[in-house]
């Protein structure tokens, strides 16, 4: 029986191993066009997806996310795009306007949806995928291997496949922690320990503690992780690469 979408959504499962089966492109197809059915702003779809599948640029892609998810078949490369749109302004005789925060923040919302649909079609066809957060991290690097030109910008990419592993589901703050009703509640200390002790207690986390000698759960995230220093290279490269991108030119 297939699962319901609410299914679906509650029994995900992030999978960085999968098996040689290639995707067909009747599904590709099908899981994309998904994907370009998603809400955006003023349906101008300021996004674009690249498919990467064939050797070598696959796995040049792969090296550039750090070697994760070496066996996935598929990667899919959604990037912010206002050269598209600018394209059809010039040849409409029309102004340019779009290299700018206001356009850049709006197709990074749009390109966001884009993609969680593409994913839960992929589920619901019986594909895995994992997103992966390195895209911010060679954004320039990423964006010059995959010929990306003036105004596109390399923001979200998922590796897609058969899955090779059951993978695991990971532990999620509540609504206790996540929903405000009507306004913000500023919590407490004591209100923020609770809302964070199903991430402290899980056992998964409690063995990375351990394994990596850190006082507490967050402290990974704030000396192993995502270290300051670490974050404010990264912040300084990925700005100056939207700035000479064409992204931000006003």
């Amino acid at each position: 029986m297939n699962r319901t979408a609410i299914e679906t959504m509650m029994q995900h499962r992030s999978i960085r191993k999968f098996t040689p089966e290639g995707i067909d492109e009747p599904t590709l197809h099908k899981i994309i066009d998904c994907g370009l059915r998603a809400s955006n702003t003023g349906n101008m779809q300021l996004y674009s997806i690249i498919a990467t599948q064939e050797e070598p640029l696959r796995s040049e892609l792969c090296k550039l996310h750090f070697g994760q998810c070496a066996t996935a078949p598929l990667w899919l490369t959604i990037c912010t795009d206002v050269y598209r749109y600018h394209r059809y302004c010039a040849v409409n005789g029309c102004d340019q306007p779009y290299g700018n925060l206001l356009w850049f923040v709006s197709a990074l919302v749009d390109a966001s949806l884009c993609a969680q649909n593409i994913c839960l079609a992929a589920e619901e066809q019986g594909l895995g995928f994992c997103f992966l957060g390195t895209v911010n991290y060679n954004t320039a690097q990423i964006a010059h291997l995959l010929q990306c030109p003036e105004g596109v910008v390399p923001v979200i990419a998922i590796a897609i496949g058969h899955p090779d592993e059951s993978g695991r589901t990971s532990e999620r703050l509540g609504q206790d922690a996540m929903v405000h009703h009507e306004v913000y509640h500023i919590p407490t200390d004591d209100e923020v320990v609770e809302m964070h002790r199903v991430r402290d207690d899980d056992e998964f986390n409690k063995r990375m503690v351990a394994e990596n000698g850190t006082r507490n759960y967050c402290e990974i995230f704030t000396t192993k992780r995502y270290p300051r220093a670490m974050n404010e290279s990264v912040s300084a490269d990925l700005l100056g690469f939207l700035k000479e991108s064409g992204m931000l030119k006003c």
